[in-house]
């Protein structure tokens, strides 16, 4: 799955548009490099988010097309 739809349905990021964005800007890097929206996303990889100031990093634990909202935080683990 797409870096940018993974981020969406996992709810890290409300639109894909803006995932795209944030992909775009080198905001987001997969296992300490900076990648596209369109990298294939696999479980283990570890994607960091820097918003501002505040960096999140999280493991993939699943990839789903379609996920509820009560589950989406099941797609990942933060890392600290």
């Amino acid at each position: 799955m797409r870096l940018d739809k993974w981020l969406k349905v996992s709810r890290l990021i409300k639109r894909r548009t803006v995932a795209n964005e944030a992909c775009d800007n080198e905001r987001v890097s997969v296992n300490g490099r900076p990648v596209r929206a369109s990298y294939e996303v696999k479980v283990g990889d570890v994607v960091e988010l820097r918003f501002g100031e505040r960096v999140t990093k999280i493991e993939v634990l699943t990839v789903a097309e379609n996920v509820g909202k009560n589950d989406a935080a099941a797609m990942y683990r933060e890392l600290g």
